[in-house]
């Protein structure tokens, strides 16, 4: 694996998500930084999900064909190119934190793939984890937490 790093100006890993990043605040996600993309890599794919949600792991966005080039998601935008797949909510979008109580983790994983991806935006988090299968060249980590 090489260096791929993940991190955000809004909150540091371990840290709180502000609440304009939930479902409480404006529902946007936050701007994300990339380093270190390998070589090789023909695009980039995110899985943000929360593990402490009561019935199952909660999948509030996954986007994948952002291009290896991307240094920067900024807040609330989509590259160009890059599809949103179904989340929890229903929606192929972001969907931000907004646990029915206590403090919950929200982990952003970051995967760099040797491929893009044919996948429709209709698709979830099982077709995206079955299309990666094989072609994750280093992925990368950033949680934050959000409290009800």
């Amino acid at each position: 694996m090489a260096d791929l790093q993940l991190t955000s100006e809004t909150f540091d890993d371990g840290g709180p998500i502000p609440e304009r990043c939930s479902r409480d605040g404006a529902d946007v996600h936050p701007p994300l930084d990339i380093t270190g993309v390998p070589e090789g890599a023909e695009s980039l794919a995110l899985i943000m999900e929360d593990p402490d949600a009561p019935s199952k792991t909660w999948v509030h966005w996954l986007i994948w064909n952002l291009p290896p080039c991307l240094e920067r998601i900024d807040e609330g935008e989509v590259p160009d190119g890059a599809v949103e797949g179904h989340n929890d909510w229903g929606e192929s979008s972001y969907g931000g934190p907004q646990p029915p109580s206590g403090t919950h983790r929200y982990f952003f994983r970051l995967y760099a793939l040797d491929r893009t991806l044919e996948l429709g935006p209709d698709s979830r988090r099982d077709d995206l984890e079955e299309a990666m299968k094989g072609h994750v060249l280093d992925e990368a980590t950033l949680m934050g937490t959000y409290a009800a």
